[in-house]
């Protein structure tokens, strides 16, 4: 029991040390913290103060700072306001010599304008004193040389007009001489060098074809029994069959070439046959007719390829083709074309122009002929309908419209084209003309040389390609004869149709007769 309350007492003991012992630490703890503050309220506060002197020293120093910048600023604004002031001194100045110098130029414009009044005033006294003088100076002349001044006029007018014709013609005659030359020589270069390096074949073709025979005996198979074989042919081709007493040989006859080309194959390969009777007739006149068209279309390509022409329509190429069984004036059209498209590719070159662009315009330029048998309407006019549907450039749809004047040529294609086709048809051999047309021809010829006033008589002469037109002395006089010569020239290119160029040449004599007796 004692031991119990020993141990209590001891516990106590312990907790009563404890306690005090906690005591004494949180006292010591708050005396050190206090003091703690202490020394940190007076450190701020000698901080507080060390700014604020720091403060007020640099406001101290941004005051003066801005004193001196805002002294600066006023000496400088204060400076460049009195340069204005003196600059708008010096415009003042300077507007006021101005206005001084104005008003001075408005006196004297004053001053000059009265002058020049009195001046106008005196003139017109003068020009009114003038034509009362001038006047009577008229009325004495009329009465002196007995014209009215309307009747001297005229006078002066026709003598004026007589000499401006004459010094008219003299210059047409000089500049035409001129111009004619310098023209000559170089359309002869160019013509001579373009057909020097042409290499054309003469050929005429006629409307009929000649089938040779092994014998006359084939005559009487190709006539068949009461003529069926004769006329199935004819029917199936629609050419005429010729069998005459001409030896060993057929004559088939036809405008339209390319049926004339078909019955012609279809005859020599029944003749080859010998099997002739009208089933084997339709047969053959069907390869024939397919034949001929491979035919058309390998000389168009041909053709095309001879030209050096490239990127053309299919169907341009088979017309092409087709032109080689068309004539005109005996003058096969697929050679007449390639002839124009090789001399207006020459011609083209040597003037320093893309020769490809004047080849295409040659070789299309009678395209119309390959159907013009099939569709109404010129030649000319079809070509151009072929070029615009399938899609040529304009400048060959004008050669082609042009090259035979029905418009007026407006490029220099064209008139390479118009050239290149009269030298084609002109050159010797190349056509043929009957003697009916060719008589027409001189006869118009001659009627449009005569229908000139002064005209006594014209004669054609070197088969069309001269024009001699005699003239009256009494009419036309030498000044005359040029304008005359170029007026009937004018009038035969608008109103004829030729090959090549008429000379027109003017013929005035003056004679004198008397006889002694």
């Amino acid at each position: 029991m004692q031991l119990w309350i020993a141990i209590i007492c001891i516990a106590a003991a312990a907790a009563v040390f404890f306690a005090t012992g906690i005591f004494c630490g949180i006292a010591y703890r708050k005396s050190f913290a206090e003091k703690e503050i202490g020394s940190a309220e007076e450190e701020s506060k000698r901080i507080v103060a060390e700014a604020i002197k720091t403060a007020e020293a640099k406001k101290k120093e941004a005051v003066l700072e801005g004193k001196d910048e805002v002294h600066r600023f006023r000496n400088e604004s204060e400076k460049e306001i009195a340069d204005r002031r003196k600059e708008v001194q010096r415009q003042e100045r300077r507007i006021q010599q101005k206005e001084e110098n104005l008003d001075k130029k408005l006196d004297n414009l004053e001053l000059k304008d009265e002058k020049l009044s009195i001046k106008l005033k005196e003139a017109d006294e003068k020009l009114n004193e003038i034509e009362t003088i001038k006047k009577s100076e008229f009325e004495m002349l009329e009465k002196i040389s007995g014209y009215t001044a309307e009747q001297a006029k005229n006078y002066l007018l026709s003598q004026l007009e007589d000499e401006l014709t004459h010094e008219k013609s003299v210059k047409i005659m000089e500049y035409t001489e001129q111009l004619k030359e310098e023209a000559d020589d170089k359309a002869r270069n160019i013509i001579t060098l373009a057909i020097q390096r042409l290499a054309a074949e003469h050929v005429a073709e006629a409307t009929i074809s000649v089938v040779p025979l092994s014998s006359d005996e084939m005559k009487g198979r190709i006539i068949g029994r009461e003529g069926r074989n004769v006329r199935t042919l004819e029917t199936l081709t629609g050419v005429d069959l010729i069998i005459d007493d001409t030896p060993e040989a057929i004559t088939l006859s036809c405008f339209e070439p390319v049926r004339r080309e078909i019955a012609r194959v279809a005859l020599e390969k029944l003749i080859a046959d010998g099997r002739i009777h009208p089933a084997r007739i339709e047969e053959m006149v069907e390869k024939a007719k397919r034949e001929v068209e491979a035919t058309i279309k390998h000389e168009g390509e041909r053709a095309v390829l001879e030209a050096g022409i490239h990127n053309i329509h299919p169907e341009i190429v088979k017309l092409i083709g087709r032109l080689r069984y068309r004539t005109s004036y005996g003058q096969n059209v697929l050679n007449h074309s390639l002839e124009v498209s090789y001399l207006a590719g020459m011609m083209a070159s040597e003037l320093g122009l893309d020769p490809t662009m004047a080849k295409r315009a040659g070789l299309l330029h009678d395209i119309g002929k390959s159907i013009d048998h099939e569709i109404e309407g010129t030649h000319v006019q079809i070509g151009v309908d072929i070029a615009r549907k399938y899609k040529e450039s304009d400048a060959v749809i004008h050669a082609i419209q042009a090259h035979h004047g029905d418009v007026e040529a407006k490029t220099i294609v064209a008139c390479i084209v118009q050239a290149a086709d009269a030298l084609s048809a002109a050159r010797p051999g190349a056509r043929r003309e009957n003697v009916e047309n060719f008589v027409k021809r001189l006869q118009k010829l001659e009627e449009v040389s005569s229908s000139f006033e002064g005209v006594e008589n014209s004669y054609a002469i070197q088969a069309g390609r001269e024009i001699r037109v005699m003239v009256k002395p009494e009419v036309v006089d030498d000044e005359r004869m040029i304008p005359l010569a170029r007026e009937i020239c004018k009038k035969i290119e608008d109103e004829l149709e030729y090959p090549g160029q008429i000379k027109v040449n003017i013929i005035r004599e003056n004679r004198a007769i008397e006889y002694a007796k």
